[in-house]
């Protein structure tokens, strides 16, 4: 049997992590499955993994993908709509109205793929695992990091990022019995130096990153110039929400914002790392057939406006990750080699919560 027929009838069990933006990863690895013919049969996903997973599984991912795509800094700051409530910065209704004209209304029972979403109940301080109802709804409860995007209260639950206990939820997909083998990518990845998405992008692609930008680097200027103003009229907008009535408020009110704003990165740099070390022990439990790893040094959680780097650094770890899986399995079945396990040999029971 060739490697290409083998391919053709491979289903995969994927699981996709948390990470921010680094998420947009899992587009260039979905991508990367797709053309060498894997078969997605079952996903898992917490926060932009659910995102990304549950568009994929709704059959719109190159309609998110050509959004996200064309975001620059400024889009990326008109879609934050900033709060005061004390349970988060960010109440998130810009992002989830347009993930509801690509999705609407419907159900996670309804999806092509089957597809598990994960919380955190912070009441009973455990996983919520979202397999039925809305898938909007599944998403939203998935993406709310405590102290940044404000929660979502279901009966009794009070629902935030499912990363805060599980950033890589590969249980769920063990249950799928029929996969050949589970995948996961972990988008919070721990590396031992910091490393950037230039570095870890092809040669080739980086040069045509730098074409692009221009030899005189004016481009560039130009971007850093509005990425200044904007971010000044952020510390305004911010300020303006209390009552400065004179320059001296306005400008006590701007400096208010830049210190709440340096709170919500030292948050999402925190909660990165906290992130990073719990991958660490699922992938140690339930070691995944392939992993792919994205360095959570690559870019800071909400470089949203980077999209088109971070899903070629995708696509471009995803076909390392399976040129690595298919040598292994051509060296396996040789004379004499063990026959490989599939994702059944690591299934146990668990005691997370199902919702």
């Amino acid at each position: 049997m060739t490697q290409g027929a083998q391919q053709d009838r491979c289903k995969v069990a994927l699981v996709l992590g948390s990470g921010g933006a680094r998420g947009y990863a899992h587009i260039g690895v979905i991508e990367a499955m797709e053309a060498r013919g894997f078969e997605i049969i079952s996903i898992s996903g917490c926060s932009m993994g659910a995102v990304v997973g549950g568009i994929y599984a709704a059959g719109k991912l190159s309609e998110y993908r050509d959004w996200v795509c064309s975001l620059d800094y400024l889009d990326v700051l008109r879609l934050v709509d900033v709060t005061w409530s004390p349970m988060g910065a960010m109440r998130a209704n810009k992002v989830m109205e347009k993930l509801d004209a690509l999705i609407h209304d419907i159900q996670l029972e309804d999806l092509s793929i089957p597809l598990t979403t994960v919380a955190t109940d912070m009441i009973r301080q455990r996983e919520v695992w979202f397999q039925h109802g809305p898938l909007l709804r599944a998403i939203r409860a998935s993406i709310a990091v405590p102290g940044v995007i404000t929660p979502v209260t279901l009966g009794d639950q009070v629902l935030v990022d499912g990363g805060l206990l599980n950033p890589l939820p590969i249980m769920p997909v063990l249950a799928a019995h029929k996969a050949d083998i589970v995948m996961a990518v972990n988008a919070t990845a721990h590396s031992p130096q910091p490393v950037s998405l230039e570095e870890m992008l092809p040669a080739a692609e980086v040069s045509v990153e730098q074409e692009v930008a221009g030899e005189s680097g004016e481009t560039v200027g130009r971007w850093m110039r509005d990425v200044r103003r904007a971010t000044q009229r952020l510390w305004h907008g911010l300020g303006s929400l209390a009552d400065d009535k004179d320059a001296d408020a306005t400008s006590d009110a701007e400096a208010r914002g830049k210190r709440e704003w340096g709170k919500l990165d030292m948050i999402l740099q925190s909660f990165d790392i906290t992130q990073a070390a719990l991958a660490k022990y699922k992938i140690a439990g339930y070691p995944p057939d392939i992993l792919v790893e994205v360095p959570k040094t690559v870019c800071s959680a909400y470089e949203f406006h980077r999209a088109s780097e971070l899903i070629r650094l995708g696509r471009h770890l995803a076909d390392e990750a399976l040129e690595r899986h298919l040598g292994v399995e051509a060296r396996r079945t040789l004379p004499g080699a063990e026959t490989p396990g599939s994702a059944d040999d690591y299934y146990n029971d668990n005691d997370d919560t199902v919702s």
